[in-house]
């Protein structure tokens, strides 16, 4: 029987060595686009003009590009941009709305637009399901089918920019799946939604549970976007507890990894951590993980958990909450509570599934 870290390290492997065969347009930039229609026998110039169809104008398939001579547009309409579909909507009271989307292949994933006067976020998925198992979240419990190619991801973003009618100003990789074991095809991502979409990296979130040397390597790309880490627990034994991968990455190693991609990069690093009642939001957990974060750039974000019917975990109080936030304040560890946006359409963090 394989072991946990045995099967998170062949996840890790093949994610290395997924590619797609039908070379879909969406995702390349203007250069590779450029070279795309002169090997079609086109000029140059109309590399700038497909690049403008597809990110700017939502282009799904060549024979909409008007500006694209007809005889050609009707040669090459059946060549791939590669567009998901919307399988479902589900809007919430607060106006936040999730997504399922249908990909090429048949699979479904979620992303969900998130919505305030200032801004529109867009929650991504990065895989198709979750290879991590943490017992507190939905996608969890549906397993791992495979990782997501860097045009799935682009492609969410663009999605619901085109259904709000309104430009997306920030990404958070929180949706589906470990970013960091799909780490090229979300490197990619990022620098598409960067250089092409028109998103800053500063923009952007990458959440993570953490895979032994990832974040280091993260850290020699010298993003500038900001890191998340999924801590949820105080100690070794609780976050084994909770999350099955830990097993394989101790916290204390976690914790010095982090600090390494702080002195790196200059960035500070976050710190999710979901609290559930009588779980590990006791004070004593409060003064574990103060311990820990001592010293170092971060920033402690408490989520306060988000219902899910597999299990029967309960949300803390009000008071408990605070007590909680007080108790790493009197300690100087930087911190806010997030209420998840999307409760009420299962959009919330930790709710996310394939399914209605």
């Amino acid at each position: 029987m394989q072991s946990q870290s045995d099967e998170t390290a062949a996840i890790a492997v093949e994610s290395r060595q997924e590619s797609n065969s039908s070379s879909p347009l969406l995702g390349c930039s203007v250069a590779d686009l450029t070279s795309w229609v002169k090997s079609q026998g086109q000029p140059g110039y109309r590399g700038q003009q497909l690049h403008q169809w597809i990110y700017q104008k939502g282009a799904r398939s060549l024979s909409d590009i008007t500006v694209f001579p007809k005889q050609w547009r009707e040669s090459v309409a059946d060549f791939p941009i590669c567009r998901s579909t919307i399988h479902y909507r589900s809007v919430a009271p607060d106006g936040t709305i999730k997504y399922l989307l249908r990909l090429a292949d048949g699979q479904i994933i979620e992303a969900v637009g998130i919505p305030t006067d200032k801004r529109l976020t867009v929650c991504v998925s990065s895989q198709v399901g979750c290879p991590m198992a943490c017992d507190f979240c939905a996608t969890g419990k549906g397993g791992f089918t495979r990782n997501l190619a860097r045009h799935e991801i682009v492609d969410q973003v663009l999605t619901v920019q085109e259904d709000f009618q309104r430009r997306v100003s920030h990404i958070v990789f929180m949706g589906m799946g470990e970013p960091l074991l799909n780490v090229d095809n979300v490197l990619g991502a990022i620098k598409c939604l960067n250089e092409d979409v028109g998103i800053g990296q500063r923009m952007m979130t990458l959440s993570t549970v953490g895979i032994r040397d990832r974040i280091r390597e993260l850290a020699e790309h010298q993003l500038q976007v900001t890191l998340a880490v999924s801590l949820h627990a105080s100690n070794q034994a609780l976050r084994k507890q909770l999350i099955p991968s830990a097993r394989a990455y101790d916290l204390d190693d976690l914790i010095s990894e982090c600090r390494e991609y702080v002195q790196l990069t200059g960035r500070r690093v976050s710190f999710e951590y979901i609290l559930l009642a009588g779980v590990n939001d006791c004070p004593e957990h409060a003064d574990e993980l103060a311990r820990h974060l001592r010293g170092f750039q971060c920033h402690v974000n408490l989520i306060p958990y988000n219902p899910i019917q597999e299990v029967d975990y309960q949300r803390p109080t009000p008071n408990g909450i605070q007590a909680f936030v007080a108790a790493l304040k009197n300690q100087h560890i930087a911190v806010s509570v997030r209420y998840s946006r999307g409760l009420e359409a299962d959009a919330a963090c930790g709710q996310l599934r394939a399914s209605k």
